[in-house]
């Protein structure tokens, strides 16, 4: 039976001030829930903003007494080029922030009732010829087809989740969240960036269009977080994303369909090499393949609200052309 809540609750997001912590502050703030961000720079929100710097333990300590759910979500955004500083910083802002986080729950008297940990889809191997699920599912680092590069993503995959699950705290579920591209109409976000490129006729397919994207609706993202919520048989490590990946030739489409274009100029693998210097960042981010579904929440009885990429992107674009109207920055 699902757990049911009949008061407000109390939500820590370490690391939530980036896009997919602020969807959720909002999410919970909205509904009446108190709902604190750790964060390295302290600016006003609607929510309560605790500093922290994510190396030393202090007084946000204090905020994890007797949470509902610590979802922790830091850790340095990957869009960049991978030179040994930055491989170095994106691998221990995960791991050392999380190591941190189970050191100040080991030392708590009234611990959190659950400790979500963000990790990642790509997790997996690039897969082209079959689904990747949590049972079957085959973590990635050896596949003949993949650049060598690409290992470094597994790495920090593997080495966030191992820190995780290797913290000591009895009395908290845990569970990690492997969770494909979360999808918002928010400004900046990657849903806004790959629209962008629609608008201005640039959304064809990239290199082959054959790679699959894994993706999620940020309503459906936030329903899935609720649903682990109440239901306490659910830890471990869980696949968030949509149950209906799909090659990047076709995501484009639907996704300039929903705009209503037909025009969308490809992007072949060498050019997209040599913007990714340009842009500082890489070309795995648009290249691998992530073909992830969510087995464990399927079999275990969730329903998705946008299973399919063509509804999902016409929500998603309606949402974004109201933004741009009201003038709004916020994608609920």
């Amino acid at each position: 039976m699902p757990r049911m809540h009949t008061r407000p609750l109390r939500i820590v997001l370490p690391g939530g001030s980036g896009q997919v912590g602020t969807i959720v502050a909002r999410h919970f703030q909205s509904r009446g829930h108190d709902v604190v961000v750790f964060a390295r720079n302290v600016a006003r929100a609607p929510w309560r903003i605790v500093p922290w710097d994510g190396t030393n333990l202090n007084r946000w300590t204090e905020e994890l007494e007797n949470a509902d759910l610590v979802l922790n979500l830091a850790g340095r955004n990957v869009n960049c080029r991978y030179n040994e500083s930055n491989r170095r910083e994106i691998k221990e802002s995960r791991t050392r922030t999380t190591r941190l986080l189970g050191e100040a729950i080991s030392r708590l008297t009234h611990p959190p009732k659950i400790w979500m940990n963000a990790s990642t889809a790509t997790i997996y191997r690039h897969a082209l010829d079959r689904p990747m699920d949590e049972a079957t599912g085959e973590i990635g680092g050896n596949e003949p087809d993949a650049p060598a590069a690409w290992r470094f993503s597994i790495d920090v995959a593997t080495s966030w989740e191992n820190e995780f699950f290797a913290a000591k705290a009895p009395a908290t579920r845990k569970i990690a969240l492997r969770s494909a591209m979360v999808m918002s109409p928010d400004r900046d976000g990657i849903f806004d960036t790959l629209l962008r490129l629609v608008r201005f006729g640039l959304g064809g397919a990239s290199g082959s269009g054959k790679q699959f994207v894994s993706w999620i609706h940020d309503q459906d993202f936030l329903r899935s977080i609720q649903y682990l919520m109440d239901h306490e048989d659910l830890d471990g490590a869980i696949n968030i994303a949509s149950p209906n990946p799909l090659p990047n030739a076709e995501f484009m489409a639907d996704l300039r369909k929903a705009w209503g274009t037909r025009i969308g100029l490809p992007a072949a693998a060498w050019m997209l090499e040599f913007g990714a210097i340009f842009l500082r960042s890489e070309t795995e981010l648009i290249l691998k393949s992530r073909r992830v579904i969510p087995g464990r929440l399927l079999s275990h009885g969730f329903q998705f609200d946008f299973p399919a990429w063509n509804d999902a992107a016409r929500n998603l674009v309606q949402r974004s052309r109201a933004m741009r109207t009201t003038g709004s920055t916020k994608g609920e």
